[in-house]
């Protein structure tokens, strides 16, 4: 088949990226042919996978439309972007609508309105409501029960063509060679317990949650913090800032625990890569990982803004002992979320796509 992806923009270090590159990987290497429609910011040498075709559009919105009016020479169209239509779309990045109505709780009166004349959310909203409109869409992808039952509940989508396919990813190596580096090179002593955050966008990823928790607990952890963002603003006083870091296997093999206080997050990769580390993972209800928490030797699971819960789940994995002794449950459980096992669904999704293409 000829398959279509969409992705606008582009992180270096971002997840949504990251997974891109492993699906056109995955479906090159089964033999499906791949083009790619992204804007100017992708980097040619970022994409190894075929035929790259540029969409101008400074906008989400302008994005969408100049992408409609674009030749379609193509079996599927698979969006990992909030578009005006396709045959499948992946929503990685969530519910919007859902996500702006958590966020409010954290915001003071004159920001929500302040938001709310923000163009960019305008649109994303606009075009939110088109992806999820079962007359121009023929299945969605969602990467957890929680973005699942958010577009049934905020778009009334037929749940029957909402597939639930959790991220894949390829397990990097680990060596304890890099531990020992990573610690020497951030000022860690070998025995120190070393929390480590991740990702961009600190204030949706929770990280003065986990900067305050950090502190709470008087010098017996140091967070290392790895991404791009205002460092002056978040800092703590037993907080070390890597900045953005594209090699994150090195980093998981020299922290201890794995701490994420998002405030939203569909389904976070870097967890998902901390757990197969053999790392324990904190974090928050809001993120659809937490769906993979359900025993307690993986992590813990807290509420947005826990305070309390939060200190509480770092304390119990303080002790090295109590880490040693669940580390390999961990690992076993991450290696379920193989890429090769998300590629296989995310084909049958695609054919299940294409079959559904008449009824809409």
């Amino acid at each position: 088949m000829r398959i279509a992806l969409v992705r606008r923009g582009y992180s270096a270090t971002g997840g949504a990226e990251a997974y891109l590159r492993r699906l056109a990987q995955g479906l090159v290497e089964t033999g499906e042919e791949v083009i790619f429609y992204t804007s100017a910011e992708w980097p040619t040498a970022a994409w190894e996978y075929g035929e790259v075709r540029r969409i101008p559009g400074h906008s989400p919105l302008t994005f969408a439309r100049a992408l409609q009016s674009s030749k379609k020479d193509f079996d599927c169209l698979l969006s990992l972007e909030r578009i005006l239509g396709c045959d499948l779309y992946r929503a990685g990045d969530g519910v919007h609508a859902s996500w702006l109505q958590r966020r409010a709780r954290f915001e003071s009166p004159w920001r929500r309105w302040l938001r709310g004349l923000n163009r960019k959310h305008t649109e994303i909203l606009k075009l939110e409501r088109v992806i999820f409109d079962p007359r121009h869409t023929g299945i969605i992808v969602a990467n957890s029960r929680m973005v699942q039952e958010e577009i049934a509940k905020y778009y009334q989508f037929p749940k029957e063509r909402i597939l639930l396919i959790p991220n894949g990813f390829f397990a990097p190596a680990f060596s304890f060679e890099d531990r020992i580096r990573i610690r020497q090179k951030y000022g860690f002593s070998a025995e120190e317990t070393v929390v480590l955050f991740t990702g961009t966008g600190w204030e949706r990823k929770g990280l003065r949650f986990a900067v305050r928790a950090i502190d709470a607990l008087q010098g017996r952890a140091k967070l290392l913090v790895a991404g791009r963002g205002p460092s002056r603003k978040y800092a703590g006083s037993h907080t070390v800032f890597a900045g953005p870091v594209s090699h994150m296997a090195a980093l998981y093999m020299a922290a201890d625990i794995f701490l994420l206080p998002t405030l939203y997050d569909p389904f976070s990769n870097a967890c998902l890569e901390a757990l197969a580390a053999g790392l324990p993972v904190i974090t928050t209800l809001s993120n659809g990982f937490s769906e993979v928490l359900e025993n307690s030797a993986l992590g813990d699971r807290v509420e947005v803004g826990d305070d309390q819960a939060l200190i509480q789940a770092l304390e119990r994995w303080l002790p090295a002992e109590v880490r040693k002794k669940t580390r390999q449950i961990r690992i076993q459980i991450a290696s379920r979320f193989s890429m090769e096992e998300n590629i296989r669904n995310t084909l049958n999704a695609i054919r299940i796509a294409i079959e559904t293409r008449a009824s809409y």
